[in-house]
């Protein structure tokens, strides 16, 4: 039998037990109960938290068997016992007012059996008050909490106000019974995907230190260049040999594929784990993060703020606005780079201005595919194929047959984009290209009116400028006047010149000419 992969398990006493593979974070989350008592961590989904709420957990028990072997167990000297409240709000769908209230009451009600309950409690803030009162009275040891997914509710609710905010005026004084109940507190920790800003849940908590971009905690979640080879060496030589690749080609496309995520500036890249333990225990690549959960509502969100494409892959940021997403903001990328779409590329100090991209090809492919028949007529199922024949039309330097596939995305202008009909074909031609510069070589600009594209293939060269209510013969003399293909002089490839005129009235790409 070979090795185990925690694919989707999310209990560390199971994971032990059981002889799973676990990667050692123990140190880190030694130091991180040492050193202070609240805490909170976001992090995108399938990162590891709730191992880590969990492993939290089994150790505030005391559960010193469990830890034979890890960093942990040369550190820790007493293995004190501590009650623990483990709320966990990733199993509901919170579509309705009750849901929520009907999740904190099980918890509550489960709690209350152990620690007793009082009948003058009504509300469900008062009775978690209560309940974390008296575990510390009754065990004579202070309470430890630990909450996993607090936000699930308010991210289900984004698209809906009235009930994001019913949501957060029952989470609000929930939560803050970690400000009012200190003194019976020994530790706690909220994780989540996503930090609500300012009028948000935590507006009282000032006293909980957010860890999600502080460096000394970045790798306490998510996987290390270091622990992948230190962990798996030989579950890259099996993956590597599955697919006709060296050891060092395997590396490569493990980076390419799944690493890149960087939570704060100048840190070390992580690598998603969900991605590559179903990767290792497949021995197969492929989109496994991408495909647990897709970016519905931040479709709606691009959408709905009618946003430059193009501006979101190329984003430039301050930190106050990747802290936190305000209910009431227009801005969708802080949710997005929260969620994991975005990361930290580029840092510059001087404004302390953050630069932000796709972490890697597994969510810019799984994204740019996700976002095609939102903005083309092409089908969900069909999205794939019809890019491949696009990127086959180009290796063969087809180019009537790749401006019409061109013209096909482009049909279907839908009504709400007719009135904004520059940002929609922007956006469609951003999807494309940027599908296409998985498989070529596409450089991209744009401005007002107009896009210049340089797309290389091993045989051709693509020089292209759109115009918008231009002509065809505008766009080329540009090219010419610009002198965009001068780098290609010497190239022995084939290179094409084309200019492309977009038009507002048939909403689509009218002519364009080739030289």
């Amino acid at each position: 039998m070979g090795k185990l992969y925690p694919v989707g398990i999310q209990n560390f006493e199971k994971l032990r037990k059981d002889g799973y593979c676990y990667i050692d974070k123990t140190e880190k989350i030694y130091e991180l109960v040492k050193t202070g008592s609240y805490y909170f961590l976001s992090r995108p989904r399938r990162f590891g938290k709730s191992m880590l709420i969990s492993t939290l957990d089994a150790y505030f028990q005391g559960k010193k068997e469990l830890f034979g072997g890890l960093a942990i167990e040369a550190l820790e000297k007493e293995w004190k016992r501590y009650p623990v409240l483990h709320l966990d709000l990733n199993i509901e769908k919170f579509d309705t007012e009750d849901s929520l209230n009907d999740i904190l009451n099980r918890n509550l009600v489960e709690w209350e059996s152990l620690y007793g309950s009082d009948p003058a409690e009504v509300s469900l803030s008062l009775r978690f008050a209560g309940v974390v009162k008296r575990a510390c009275l009754k065990t004579g040891m202070r309470t430890v909490i630990l909450v996993d997914e607090y936000d699930k509710p308010l991210l289900q609710a984004i698209a809906k106000p009235e009930l994001q905010n019913r949501f957060r005026n029952t989470l609000k004084p929930f939560y803050g019974v970690l400000k009012t109940m200190d003194g019976y507190i020994k530790f706690a920790l909220l994780t989540g995907v996503t930090k609500f800003g300012k009028i948000s849940v935590f507006s009282d908590l000032n006293n909980l230190d957010d860890i999600s971009r502080d460096n000394r905690y970045i790798d306490i979640c998510g996987i290390t260049e270091k622990e992948l080879q230190d962990n798996f060496s030989e579950d890259i030589r099996e993956l590597a040999a599955a697919n006709g690749q060296s050891y060092d080609q395997a590396c490569a496309q493990l980076k390419e594929d799944y690493d890149g995520y960087h939570f704060c500036e100048n840190s070390i890249g992580l690598y998603n784990p969900f991605s590559i333990l179903n990767t290792f225990a497949k021995k197969a690549y492929g989109r496994y993060w991408f495909e647990t959960g897709t970016p519905t509502y931040l479709v709606e969100l691009l959408k709905l703020h009618k946003y430059d494409l193009y501006k979101m892959a190329h984003t430039k940021t301050t930190s106050r606005v990747l802290d936190s997403i305000d209910a009431s903001s227009t801005n969708p990328i802080p949710v997005i780079y929260q969620s994991g779409y975005l990361t930290i590329k580029g840092f510059i100090p001087e404004p302390r201005i953050y630069e932000l991209g796709f972490p890697n090809r597994e969510v810019e492919e799984g994204f740019m595919d996700f976002l095609l028949p939102y903005y083309t007529p092409v089908e969900e199922a069909e999205s794939g194929f019809a890019i491949w024949e696009f990127i086959s039309d180009v290796k063969s330097g087809d180019i009537d047959s790749f401006m019409k596939r061109l013209q096909a995305f482009l049909a279907d202008c839908p009504y709400e984009m007719a009135k904004d009909i520059e940002l929609h074909y922007q956006n469609v031609l951003f999807i494309v290209f940027r599908l296409a510069g998985l498989y070529t070589q596409v450089e991209y600009h744009t401005s007002q009116g107009r896009i210049d594209l340089v797309l290389q293939t091993p045989g051709y060269v693509y020089i292209m400028e759109f115009k918008l209510d231009g002509s065809a013969e505008q766009a080329i003399a540009q090219i010419e006047e610009k002198q965009y293909a001068l780098p290609f002089a010497k190239d022995s490839r084939k290179v094409y010149i084309i200019g492309v005129n977009f038009s507002s009235t048939t909403r689509n790409i009218d002519r364009w000419t080739v030289k």
